[in-house]
């Protein structure tokens, strides 16, 4: 009986002993790619700094949200009332302002070439007495689709006192007994738009937190692939480091990075949206349950692909390329119905895609974790998958080595 609890007691000792063994190395091995990375200036430029910066650059451009007096031309052929009054009305916008009158659409097309103006105001000759004679008339206006927020701001300017013109014109041929019969036949329906989530109506609160989540991707992309480059350039993964084993390096790197993303996406996340104003409905359990399996994909999925990564500059090329591409695939810069099947089948294997649009929904349209539990769980399963072929590419590694 006593050699048994021996025996039973001898056993849970050496588990405990064998427990503390595995933590301690994942801790030394932690503690040595912290050192590592601090060592590492490449690794400190974008595990650090730019994080810290890059999102303030970015939030600081399009601070403003709107353009605000865009600089148009105004090519007025018919020396009208009409489109005198339509272009006192155009000017008055606050988006847009008539800097320059031209006596023909060349004089114009000039001013765009020299970027003295934006767009082109243009009235025809007839315009007044097609107006007047009921006929269908129209106002060219031509745009540098260069820039998309001038463009914006030149087309609904016009668009908007056009709209207005028209109203007046045909309230002015109608006769009818009262005021309340005229309201009816010229706006039988009042549009009253409401901006719901992005309240300003600007490029900032659309975009602008897509990219934030995109950069903490990105730069954590870069400083894996930069750490998995110069350890097969210096040949640090020695035979000693593989003889913890590939689980406890990668468990003990992942923890490294883990730790240092944490307080990046924190700031990233929660203190620039609040230094720059913009909408931030997400509560902090919920970012806490979506971005922890958003890390946890980024890492293990920047740890499978940095195997393929031969040098240093390699993974510079390669994730600095695919930035655009998968902004357009979270399907925030371009609508994701209109995503061919082929691409959007792809985006499912990137984390920002699950990510981003994850954190738009509860940072800017006040979701609950239960609402975009999709999101979540595919986040969780990317981190599962990443994180079995991170271990199969290691152990295959590993076996090779040891070979």
């Amino acid at each position: 009986m006593s050699e048994k609890i021996t025996s039973k007691y001898n056993k849970k000792k050496q588990e405990k002993t064998g427990l503390l063994t595995f933590l301690s190395s994942i801790s030394e091995i932690w503690w040595v790619e912290t050192k590592e990375t601090i060592k590492d200036q490449g690794l400190l430029i974008f595990f650090i700094i730019v994080p810290l910066f890059y999102p303030l650059l970015y939030s600081w451009i399009y601070n403003n949200e709107v353009v605000r007096d865009v600089p148009v031309a105004i090519v007025d052929l018919s020396h009208s009332q009409s489109s005198r009054q339509f272009i006192k009305d155009f000017d008055a916008s606050p988006d847009v302002h008539a800097a320059y009158y031209c006596n023909n659409i060349k004089e114009a097309e000039m001013l765009v070439g020299k970027q003295a103006v934006y767009g082109v105001l243009y009235f025809p000759s007839d315009f007044d007495n097609a107006l007047h004679r009921g006929q269908k008339t129209y106002v060219g206006v031509y745009c540098d689709m260069s820039l998309m927020l001038t463009y914006k701001a030149i087309y609904q300017s016009a668009l908007s006192v056009a709209l207005e013109m028209g109203t007046n014109i045909k309230k002015s041929n109608i006769l009818l007994i009262s005021e309340r019969d005229e309201e009816v036949n010229t706006e039988p329906m009042i549009i009253d738009a409401e901006p719901i989530f992005n309240t300003t109506g600007g490029y900032g609160n659309a975009i602008l937190p897509a990219v934030l989540i995109l950069i903490i991707q990105q730069t954590l992309l870069l400083g894996i692939g930069l750490t998995a480059g110069t350890e097969r350039e210096k040949c640090r993964l020695s035979c000693e480091k593989l003889n913890n084993g590939f689980l406890k390096i990668i468990l003990g790197k992942s923890l490294c990075y883990l730790m240092i993303y944490s307080i990046m996406t924190a700031y990233v996340t929660m203190c620039v949206p609040y230094w720059f104003d913009f909408t931030m409905l997400a509560r902090p359990v919920d970012l806490f349950l979506l971005l922890l399996p958003y890390l946890l994909a980024v890492i293990f999925f920047g740890m499978t692909i940095s195997f393929f990564v031969r040098y240093r500059e390699n993974v510079m090329l390669l994730v600095v390329f695919t930035s655009i591409p998968f902004l357009f695939l979270t399907g925030v810069s371009w609508p994701k119905s209109n995503i061919p099947g082929m691409w959007q089948g792809l985006s499912w294997l990137i984390p920002s895609t699950f990510g981003v649009r994850g954190y738009l929904s509860i940072a800017s349209m006040g979701a609950t974790i239960h609402e975009i539990l999709p999101e979540v769980r595919a986040l969780w399963i990317q981190a599962t998958v990443y994180f079995l072929t991170t271990c199969f590419i290691s152990c295959m590694k590993s076996r090779h080595k040891g070979n």
